[in-house]
């Protein structure tokens, strides 16, 4: 068997950085989102069933996906650097639709976003092998959702088989995504399998974990039950200390068993902002669109996001992360009350002198 990849300078951190918060602070007071969220296309050449981007209610309903206008070639690369320059985040993350349709145009976009300083990250099921160049663009990751052991994954997402990805992957580096649903819970070492395989992959650096997260209402298998939350929850910690290439710190446990319960006290919400592919949409309450149960989120990022809200600042007089939040938005809500009677007194200045 192949080493297991340990990938040592990563695991002991945190998902998410205070100062990169402190940073992000700055942004949200200027009224922008640290973390931004681009479908950059409709297309996609499979068909995974559960698949929340191509669900009816996605964008709120009334049009799907599939059914807007996108873009591509030079066209695509100017307006998703228009929309950062709009957004000013830190983070870009470039979903599908399978982001790999338009590999030319990110091949252009990731090497200036990482000129910024912006952190980019590529979700895509490595039906299509990525550039090897983009390994070497500072700040540049690319992560592919493998959903489940062999005959699972390669039921749900054919034609990106583990086959596929693995012939796509040599001499790459990457991450992999993995979203627990209720059957992988039932058999006590299917995770111990899956993360025995792909972290013993060379090419693998870090495995995220995911908790499926359903939509309110929403009685379907891939939903976990109580019990097997309870269970997963009890086999975290030792899977943790047996594959150390598995982002998944301590707290992070706990944040899954508490989640937030509304988008309104999610901090990954808060901070974030998630368009479609038509780079005009915006995908609310967050980038799972619809309605999502927030009770049952098991989202990487914002199980990251909601245990760092409870983090002291260093330096801070016991002041934590969610304190900052808090204030970023009552500055930002008094500064929004000033500017309204303002705009409303030029708009009835311009009716008059029309």
């Amino acid at each position: 068997m192949k080493a297991r990849n340990s990938s040592s300078g990563t695991q002991r951190k945190s998902p998410v950085d205070i100062i990169k918060l402190l940073t992000g602070w700055g942004k949200i007071l200027s009224g922008h989102h640290p973390l931004l969220s681009i479908e950059i296309t409709r297309e996609c050449p499979l068909t995974c069933p559960g698949c929340y981007a191509y669900g009816d209610s996605h964008l709120g309903g009334g049009t799907t996906l599939r059914q807007l206008s996108d873009f591509r070639g030079e066209e695509l690369v100017h307006r998703v650097l228009e929309l950062v320059n709009r957004c000013r985040p830190m983070q870009v993350s470039f979903v599908g639709g399978e982001p790999l349709i338009r590999h030319r145009e990110l091949s252009r976009i990731l090497p200036e976003l990482s000129k910024r300083g912006i952190h980019s990250l590529v979700v895509t099921s490595a039906v299509i092998a990525f550039p090897r160049e983009w390994n070497n663009i500072p700040r540049v990751r690319v992560a592919i959702s493998v959903d489940g052991l062999r005959p699972e994954h390669d039921a749900r997402r054919k034609p990106a088989t583990y086959d596929r990805i693995l012939e796509n992957i040599q001499s790459r580096r990457a991450d992999i995504s993995l979203v627990v649903t209720n059957s992988m819970t039932e058999r006590r070492d299917y995770l111990d399998e899956y993360l025995d395989f792909w972290t013993s992959q060379p090419e693998i650096q870090r495995v995220w974990l995911s908790l499926y997260t359903p939509q309110r209402g929403e009685q379907s298998a891939e939903r976990l039950t109580e019990a097997a939350r309870t269970r997963l929850f009890e086999e975290l910690p030792r899977l943790k200390a047996k594959y150390p290439a598995l982002i998944l710190p301590g707290s992070s446990i706990k944040a899954f068993a508490a989640p937030p319960q509304t988008p309104s006290e999610c901090t990954f919400t808060r901070i974030s902002a998630a368009y479609a592919a038509d780079l005009r949409s915006r995908v609310t309450p967050c980038f799972y669109g619809g309605n999502p149960d927030c009770s049952q989120c098991g989202c990487a990022v914002s199980v990251a996001a909601h245990w760092l809200h409870a983090q002291k600042i260093p330096h801070a007089f016991g002041l934590r992360a969610g304190h900052s939040l808090k204030v970023s938005d009552w500055i930002v809500a008094m500064r929004n009350s000033r500017t309204k009677p303002h705009g409303a007194r030029a708009e009835a200045s311009r009716s008059k002198a029309a």
